[in-house]
């Protein structure tokens, strides 16, 4: 098994079909992708990289991405992604930690050259372009052979405490994970478009198995990046496109909808599916979101760990208004996806009933097979074959899992726990507000008490006051926050996360 072949199928099905764009203009069909991946698999086995060895990619959104990460395959060689938002002395631990050999990267992100790889090339320069040259006959370029288990991608987790750990993938994890797209996210099909605006080296450059799988197209914005004005022209200009957002992506579209005026009719213009995780999505902002764009959405839960697959709420289960528990289903992340099974066990993994807050258990063919030369680590993730998630969440009767955070945020003031999440979901529906973190403060007498960072909306802040008493009616009074700190904004990771550890540093800190 190996993922290449996705790409050497459809260049005989399909050859001349333009699969590959960058912005609204072609940039490959099946059989040109599969002549340059093929032409550069074969220059790289040539210049020496055996089968395992591992090729890091430190780029912006480009097309070439696609290129070179299926070459890679081609090749039967580990891809090591790197966030383009990194600083290149953090993708330098990165290359020494996977052992990378060599090395691709746009200028704009590695301006120099990174210490430890033994060939660095420039994804834009004309070296690139002579190792990306077309196969003559790429029929007679082999795939490299690779068992189900053979490691395909090496994600190095976020790392919010200490180092990153090399999350090990396979062919098997990720094959997996694309049939589980047709399964429980969105029926892909040819004439569907997947636009790249969120980094490729996560989550939604994965997206890219599925859509081979379906011989969709590959739409990378010209921009690389998130400019909602622009995604909405693409999907004018191509057809209705598919994306992954993190939330914070979701609201920009949302936002920008707003402001010119457009409605579900122009959304469903643009987008056919805007699949949303990576970050808790308040029900505040998808009922707003499902207002002003339309059943365009389906949600997904998933780790590095797990990509993108966990748990999905289906669009049929976000439209579902008659139902007597709809919000409580709009808080959720949804039920467990075909390949997997979840649940939720104390710290001595029992099952915990209906309602009961533990940590989330996953288990299926999409878990990785450990951490990169990390046992220690490993031993604590993966246990009895399940992985330990570090989320906490509950389980309902009908098998829809909320999560209340990750277990290392939880909050206990006066012997009590307190979710931040459901005190920010209370915030969000105050007069005012915008965004809102929440996170522990110590105090000699509770332990911890809640602070609240509040973005507030333009014009004045609302008054600490008034958030109490909006809080005091909709929760229990041990929960809501003892301190409120207006914000401009939220410190957040490259991939829309809040970094509450800057919070409680600010905190810490006596800001």
């Amino acid at each position: 098994m190996n993922l290449a072949h996705l790409l050497s199928r459809q260049a005989r099905l399909a050859p001349d079909r333009a699969t590959v764009f960058h912005g609204p203009r072609p940039w490959a069909s099946h059989a040109e992708w599969a002549a340059r991946s093929a032409g550069l698999a074969q220059r790289m086995r040539g210049a020496g990289l055996q089968p395992g060895d591992r090729v890091l990619l430190f780029m912006r959104n480009h097309p070439r991405y696609l290129e070179i990460l299926w070459a890679a395959w081609w090749a039967g060689l580990v891809v090591v992604p790197v966030n383009a938002k990194l600083h290149p002395a953090e993708a330098e631990w990165i290359v020494g930690d996977a052992g990378a050999r060599w090395g691709f990267v746009t200028r704009d992100v590695a301006p120099g050259a990174l210490a430890g790889l033994e060939r660095q090339v420039d994804a834009e320069s004309d070296e690139a372009c002579a190792l990306l040259a077309a196969a003559l006959d790429w029929t007679a370029v082999p795939v490299a052979e690779r068992a189900p288990d053979d490691l395909a991608w090496l994600f190095y987790t976020s790392g919010t405490t200490g180092r990153p750990k090399g999350v090990m993938l396979t062919h098997r994890n990720l094959a997996t994970m694309g049939l589980a797209y047709f399964a429980d996210v969105d029926p892909a099909a040819p004439d569907d478009a997947m636009a790249y605006a969120a980094p490729m080296s996560h989550g939604c450059g994965l997206y890219a198995v599925p859509h081979l799988m379906a011989g969709a197209r590959h739409v990378v914005p010209a921009s690389g990046g998130v400019d909602p004005a622009e995604l909405f022209a693409l999907g004018r200009a191509l057809g209705p496109l598919s994306t992954f957002a993190a939330p914070t992506i979701v609201r920009r579209l949302v936002e920008h909808a707003e402001r010119a005026g457009l409605g579900p009719a122009d959304a469903a213009a643009a987008f056919k599916t805007i699949v949303y995780g990576g970050a808790p999505m308040y029900v505040a902002d998808i009922e707003r979101a499902l207002a002003v764009m339309g059943p365009r959405f389906v949600q997904i839960y998933g780790q590095g760990e797990t990509p993108m697959t966990a748990t999905a709420l289906a669009r049929r289960h976000l439209a579902d208004r008659a139902h007597p528990r709809h919000r409580e289903r709009l808080a959720s992340v949804g039920v467990a996806q075909t390949p997997v099974q979840v649940r939720v066990a104390d710290e001595r993994g029992r099952d915990l009933p209906a309602g009961e807050p533990g940590e989330v258990l996953v288990r299926g063919d999409t878990v990785m097979a450990g951490y990169w030369r990390n046992p220690e680590a490993t031993a604590a993730a993966l246990q009895g074959g399940w992985l330990w998630t570090g989320d906490v969440g509950s389980l309902d009767a009908d098998g829809f899992l909320t999560l209340k955070d990750r277990s290392k945020d939880l909050l206990i003031s006066g012997g009590s726990n307190v979710y931040p999440r459901e005190v920010e979901e209370v915030l969000l529906t105050a007069p005012g507000v915008t965004e809102a973190a929440v996170v522990g403060a110590p105090d000699p007498e509770w332990g911890e008490v809640v602070v609240a960072f509040v973005v507030p909306r333009p014009g004045p802040p609302p008054a600490a006051a008034a958030l109490d008493a909006h809080c005091l009616q909709r929760m229990a009074r041990f929960k809501r926050p003892r301190r409120y700190v207006f914000v401009d904004e939220l410190p957040k990771n490259a991939y829309g996360k809040v970094l509450k550890t800057a919070l409680r540093a600010r905190l810490r800190a006596g800001g």
